[in-house]
C-alpha cells in the first residue's frame, strides 16, 4: 500500500527551478489522494501562468511514478491564493532581485573564440552545441558577441525571453539547447547595438548572473572577436575551463587568431583545441577538393590539437540563414563532439 509519507518524500526531491526549494516545502502539494495503485494530487503554483509549470508537473509525475506499487499518477495544476503567494515569496508588490546564479549548476564553461571576425566562430559554436545535444548532454550558449550576435538567427529563435522570479528564462531550441543573446532583447534583430565597452561588458555579466540556466553539463560562450573589453571581461569574470580557437586556412586569419591565443595565455586560460573552418571545398560533381583559402596553417596557432577541418558546405549556410542549423548533418560533427568531450570531460557526474 502506497502511503502519504512515501509520496511526500518523493516530491520533496522535486525542486522549483526558480525558487530553488522543493515543492513540498513551498506548500504546493494539495488534495493528495491515493487509491490502490493510483496517486492523484494538485500542485498549487505561485502564479497560474508559471513558465516552468510543465517541467515542474513532469518532474513531480516522474518522482511519484518511481515509487514501488504506483502505476498511474494524475497531476492537476492550480495556483496559490494571494496570501499564500505572499507568504512564500515575501513582498509581492516589489519585484524580487534576480538570484539565478544561486540556483544554477553548470558543470563546465568553455569559450569559443577567434580573435578575427568572419571565420565562422558562431557557426562552429552552434555546431558544437548541436553535436553535444545529440549526444544527450545538456547544453547552453551564452552569446557574448553583443555587437554582432548571430546565435538566435542560426537556431531560428525570435522574441523576448521570459522573466521568472529568479531571473531571465532562456528560450530553448528544438534539441533543448538553452540560448541567451542580446538579439533576443532587441525590438528587431536588425537593431544596432551602439555601446561602449563598459556597457557591453555589463551585459555579459548579467547573462551569467541573471539567466536561469538551471542544470547544464556544458555552457558554451560565443566570444566577440578581438582582444578588447568584451572578451577580456568574459575571460576574467566567468569560470572558464578552457577555450576553443576557430580559424580559417588563410595566413591573415591565422595571424589574427594567434592574438587571441596570446590573450588566453596571459589570462591563464587553457587552449583546448583548434577548429579550422572553411577548410577547402569539395566539388559535388567531380569530388575534387579545392583549397580556396590556401594551405592550412592551423598547426601554427597553438600547442593544442586540431579537432577538425570543416569544409565549405553551401547547405550549412542555407540552414543557418533559415534558422535550422540543428538539421545539419555531417560526419565531422560526432568527431568534433568526441574531441571536445575528451578535452573537457564533466567535472562530476551529470545531475539527474
Amino acid at each position: 500500500m502506497v502511503t502519504r509519507e512515501q509520496v511526500e518524500q518523493a516530491l520533496s526531491h522535486v525542486i522549483d527551478p526558480e525558487l530553488g526549494r522543493n515543492i513540498v516545502e513551498l506548500g504546493m502539494l494539495r488534495d493528495l489522494q491515493i487509491r490502490d495503485d493510483v496517486v492523484e494530487f494538485t500542485l498549487a503554483l505561485t502564479i497560474p501562468d508559471c513558465p516552468l509549470r510543465d517541467q515542474i508537473a513532469e518532474d513531480a509525475r516522474k518522482a511519484v511514478k518511481a515509487i514501488q506499487g504506483v502505476k498511474n499518477v494524475i497531476v492537476t495544476l492550480g495556483a496559490m491564493s494571494e496570501p499564500e503567494r505572499a507568504a512564500v515569496l515575501g513582498q509581492p508588490s516589489q519585484p524580487a532581485a534576480p538570484q539565478a546564479a544561486s540556483i544554477n549548476h553548470i558543470n563546465r564553461v568553455v569559450a569559443v573564440a577567434s580573435g578575427k571576425g568572419g571565420v565562422g566562430k558562431s557557426s562552429v559554436a552552434a555546431l558544437l552545441a548541436v553535436a553535444l545535444a545529440r549526444a544527450n548532454y545538456r547544453v547552453g550558449i551564452l552569446d557574448a558577441d553583443v555587437t554582432g550576435p548571430s546565435i538566435p538567427r542560426l537556431f531560428g529563435l525570435h522574441g523576448a525571453p521570459g522573466m521568472g522570479l529568479m531571473g531571465i528564462l532562456p528560450p530553448k531550441t528544438e534539441l533543448g539547447i538553452k540560448v541567451i543573446s542580446i538579439n533576443l532583447l532587441l525590438p528587431s534583430e536588425d537593431e544596432a547595438v551602439i555601446w561602449r565597452g563598459p556597457l557591453v561588458s555589463k551585459v555579459v555579466e548579467q547573462f551569467w548572473n541573471e539567466v536561469v540556466w538551471g542544470d547544464l553539463d556544458y555552457l558554451l560562450v560565443d566570444l566577440p572577436p578581438g582582444t578588447s573589453d568584451a572578451p577580456l571581461t568574459v575571460m576574467q569574470s566567468l569560470p572558464l575551463d578552457g577555450m576553443v580557437l576557430v580559424t580559417t586556412p588563410q595566413e591573415l586569419a591565422t595571424m589574427v587568431v594567434r592574438k587571441a591565443r596570446r590573450m588566453a595565455e596571459q589570462l591563464k586560460t587553457p587552449i583546448l583545441g583548434v577548429v579550422e573552418n572553411m577548410s577547402g571545398f569539395v566539388c559535388p560533381t567531380c569530388g575534387t577538393r579545392h583549397e580556396l583559402f590556401g594551405p592550412s596553417h592551423a598547426d601554427e596557432i597553438a600547442d593544442a590539437p586540431l579537432w577538425a577541418r570543416l569544409a565549405i558546405v553551401p547547405e550549412l549556410a542555407t540552414l543557418g540563414d533559415a534558422g535550422a542549423i540543428e538539421k545539419y548533418q555531417s560526419p565531422d560533427m560526432p568527431a568534433l563532439a568526441t574531441a571536445f568531450l575528451n578535452a573537457v570531460p564533466l567535472r562530476e557526474p551529470a545531475r539527474a
